[in-house]
């Protein structure tokens, strides 16, 4: 009986390693979506409008579209920050337990 104990505690220990790698690998992924979002986001910019240029209906709708394509780019980069920040937290409770 005394052996099986120690094969689980070798066992039980392995598990856990391999969850602590794979908990890693899911922070480092994460935040590499957050970074390309973020990037995404602020990579398109929108052109500047003159005092004296007259705007139409169809300029209206570009600029409405591509400022809702921004902010959609930036809450999806927020929520994967979000998904680090919880993971990285859940990361270091399990590692002071």
């Amino acid at each position: 009986f005394a052996m099986s104990a120690g094969l689980f505690a070798i066992r039980s220990a392995e598990v856990a390693a391999m969850l602590f790698y794979l908990l890693d690998f899911l922070i480092l992924f994460s935040a590499l979506a957050a970074s390309a979002l973020w990037l995404r986001a602020s990579s398109k910019r929108l052109r500047r409008i003159g005092k004296s240029e007259e705007l139409n209906y169809a300029d209206y709708n570009w600029i409405v579209i591509a400022l809702n394509r921004t902010q959609i780019l930036n809450s999806q980069a927020a929520l994967a920050t979000a998904i680090t920040t919880a993971l990285a937290g859940l990361r270091l409770i399990l590692e002071r337990a």
